[in-house]
C-alpha cells in the first residue's frame, strides 16, 4: 500500500481547497495553495505530525495564496510556483487581493517552474503541467504512480476556471484541459480549487469544455 496521502482543508471566503499532500510513513508534507488562516494550517500539520517542506502554488489568485507567506516562514520552507505567474502573484491588483482581500498580496517565488518539470518530493514523483486559461501561468500538478492530479482552478466537477480576470484566457484554458488534462489516464483523480474531487474519465464524458467548440 502507498504511503501517499492528501489532506484537503476548506479555506478562506470563497472556500478554497488548500491540499497538504504527505507521505505517511516519513511525515514529510507539501501544503497545495495556502488559501488562508495560516494558523488553521499550521495546527493541522501539527495535529497530523507532519513536516512541511515546501509551498506549491497552482496559480496566483489571492484566494490560493493569501497563508502562503505566514506558513513559509513559520516553517522556513520555499514556494514553487510558475515562472509564468511571477507578474501576478507580485501585483496585488492582477493577483486580486487589492479588491478581495482585507490584505494585499504580493509573493515571489522561490523555484520557478515549467512545463514539464519533474519534481522528487516526498518520495513521490511530481510532473508539472502547464495550464494556461484561468491564469497565465496556472499549473497542474501530476503525480502518476498515484494517479493523482492537483488542478487548481482549472478543471472542477463539470466545471471549469473562469477566464474573465487578468491573464485569463478562455481559448488558452480550452486547449490546456482537452490537449493536456484529458489525455490522462481515466481513473485519475482530480482534486481542483474549488469543490469536490472527480476523475478524468467522469469529466471527458460530462464537462461541458469537452463540447467546447474551439
Amino acid at each position: 500500500m502507498s504511503d501517499f496521502r492528501i489532506k484537503t482543508c476548506v479555506l478562506g471566503p470563497i472556500s478554497t481547497n488548500c491540499y497538504l499532500v504527505y507521505n505517511n510513513k516519513t511525515k514529510d508534507a507539501v501544503v497545495v495553495d495556502p488559501a488562508d488562516n495560516a494558523p488553521y494550517i499550521l495546527n493541522k500539520c501539527s495535529e497530523l505530525g507532519l513536516r512541511p517542506r515546501a509551498v506549491l502554488l497552482t496559480h496566483g489568485h489571492c484566494d490560493h495564496t493569501s497563508a502562503a507567506a505566514d506558513v513559509c516562514r513559520s516553517f522556513r520552507i520555499p514556494i514553487y510556483g510558475a515562472a509564468a505567474e511571477e507578474n501576478l502573484l507580485l501585483s496585488p491588483s492582477m493577483n486580486l487581493s487589492s479588491h478581495m482581500w482585507a490584505e494585499q498580496v504580493s509573493l515571489k517565488e522561490d523555484v520557478k517552474l515549467h512545463d514539464g518539470d519533474e519534481l522528487d518530493l516526498l518520495g513521490f514523483s511530481w510532473k508539472v503541467i502547464e495550464t494556461p486559461g484561468h491564469t497565465a501561468g496556472s499549473v497542474c500538478y501530476y503525480l502518476p504512480e498515484e494517479g493523482v492530479l492537483l488542478a487548481g482552478d482549472t478543471l472542477f466537477e463539470n466545471s471549469y476556471g473562469r477566464t474573465d480576470m487578468p491573464t485569463g484566457s478562455m481559448s488558452q484554458l480550452v486547449r490546456s484541459i482537452v490537449d493536456k488534462l484529458f489525455p490522462l489516464p481515466d481513473d485519475t483523480m482530480v482534486y481542483p480549487g474549488h469543490g469536490d474531487a472527480t476523475t478524468i474519465g467522469h469529466e471527458k464524458k460530462y464537462n461541458p469544455i469537452a463540447f467546447y467548440n474551439r
